[in-house]
């Protein structure tokens, strides 16, 4: 037990800051979701004007609550548990600040182009080159921080946590730039360098991914380090936490071509990626299974704990839509699914169900021990913001199913000429009433949002930064 490391604390500061944007942008993000799905229920809500159309902020909701939130939460939330799992402190504190304020410069360019209509077109990497150039500059100092930290670390193992961020923040670089690739004609006009169904291939490859690693790998870190730390119990299997994250970054990086069924892609990629989605139902399980059984004597915690709540329903969640997923990239089940609102509930089972809840219940975790207190400022307000959180959930993905189905056999439904039964315009108001509720669920989620922000921002006014230091030296000699 050494007293020497004391004078080196942890570096919190950054982690606080990523903490409380993840609040701030949560807020602004599912605040356009809900505005958006409002504008399908009332069309007049896109005002007549181009840069509050649907078609403008739809881009800008996705970036926002994509890489504003999840990202916020993803830096905050692996800059914590590589210092406490390395007992060591971030390798620089300068290069930790750049990507802090790189981040946020990031966000803010996307709030300013999208809006004007600067964009590449392709989903989730819809941000014009310069913006983007920064992002991938920002992105490899975060690498440079992380594995930085890791090689100073003072303990000889690596925690499984770190091998899904480290896997995360490698492949999230690679798929950026390999994307990106583009010829610039202006500062915010480029054309990509691929071309046809090759661009559709490669926007695939990086828009499937952005899934598998910024939002299912990444959050699988988190839950390794948050579950067992909230449950107050060891990880049910290390050995399956390893074979799982191998089978999982071998599998997901060839999903991609599910997207493209029925396409200009040539017919054997296609069907290599609904064979790889198939199989990647086991990897995706072995995480939720691992993550679940990490509770066996702990279960009736859930009664008077809502954090660890939030936990176990996003591992639940998790399971569901890697259920969901590869069955939708069946080409029988796709030939239904895909176009439809079917889609949308399943983004959003894994958007809201997995990755907002871990990353709420991760943030309810941290920020008491960020600004050292010994507990949020009120438990009533986290089981307030559960409940609203779960019910809008269930509320989107299920009026999204039922809206899904609707269009898929509207659609598909002909006459005994051959003609089409139903015009596209009943179809659209055959999805009227669940475009209502869809636009409540995500409603119930936000205000969800705006609890947390109060009782995060009653926390941090009763801290005291002093003691909020004073604990992260603690944890660095306690770890010792």
């Amino acid at each position: 037990m050494s007293t020497a490391i004391s004078p080196t604390a942890y570096n919190y500061k950054v982690v606080r800051q990523f903490a409380i944007m993840t609040v701030v942008w949560g807020i602004l993000g599912m605040g356009l979701g809900v505005f958006i799905a409002s504008q399908l229920v009332w069309p007049e809500l896109n005002f007549g004007l181009p840069w509050t159309s649907f078609g403008r902020l739809r881009p800008l909701h996705t970036n926002l609550v994509i890489f504003a939130f999840g990202g916020c939460a993803l830096f905050a939330t692996s800059y914590y548990v590589v210092q406490r799992t390395c007992q060591t402190r971030l390798i620089s504190d300068s290069l930790a600040a750049f990507t802090f304020w790189g981040w946020q410069a990031v966000i803010v360019g996307a709030i300013i182009t999208l809006p004007l209509g600067y964009t590449t077109t392709k989903e989730y990497a819809e941000l014009e080159w310069p913006i983007a150039i920064l992002l991938a500059i920002v992105w490899v100092t975060y690498g440079l921080v992380f594995f930085g930290t890791i090689t100073k670390r003072k303990t000889k193992h690596i925690y499984v946590g770190n091998w899904f961020y480290g896997a995360f923040i490698v492949v999230t670089a690679m798929l950026h730039i390999v994307n990106h690739m583009s010829l610039p004609v202006s500062l915010f006009k480029s054309y990509s360098a691929y071309s046809g169904a090759t661009d559709a291939m490669i926007q695939w490859w990086y828009g499937h991914n952005a899934v598998g690693f910024f939002l299912t790998t990444g959050f699988l870190g988190m839950m390794y380090y948050f579950v067992p730390k909230q449950a107050e119990r060891p990880i049910y299997s290390y050995r399956l936490s390893i074979v799982h994250f191998w089978a999982l970054i071998t599998l997901y990086i060839w999903a991609g071509p599910h997207h493209l069924h029925y396409t200009a892609l040539p017919d054997w990629a296609q069907s290599l990626g609904m064979a790889m989605s198939i199989i990647l139902l086991a990897p995706s399980w072995g995480g939720m299974i691992n993550g679940m059984m990490t509770l066996s004597g702990a279960w009736h915690k859930l009664r008077t704990d809502p954090i660890l709540r939030f936990l176990v329903v996003s591992l639940a969640f998790y399971g569901m839509s890697t259920f969901e997923g590869p069955m939708m990239a069946i080409k029988t089940v796709n030939s239904l699914s895909h176009y439809t609102d079917w889609t949308i509930g399943h983004v959003h089972a894994g958007a809201l169900g997995w990755v907002a809840m871990i990353s709420i219940g991760a943030i309810y975790h941290m920020i008491p021990k960020l600004f050292g207190r010994a507990q949020m400022h009120s438990t009533g307000l986290i089981n307030a913001h559960f409940w609203l959180a779960t019910i809008g959930t269930v509320l989107y993905i299920a009026s999204m199913w039922v809206n899904g189905i609707t269009q898929g056999l509207m659609w598909r439904a002909i006459n005994h000429d051959g003609t089409l039964t139903y015009s596209f315009v009943e179809a659209l108001q055959a999805s009227h009433p669940g475009f209502i509720v869809r636009a409540l669920g995500g409603a119930f989620f936000a205000s969800g949002m705006l609890l947390m922000a109060y009782n995060v921002y009653r926390t941090v006014r009763a801290s005291d930064p002093v003691e909020a230091e004073a604990a992260a030296k603690i944890a660095v000699v306690g770890a010792h």
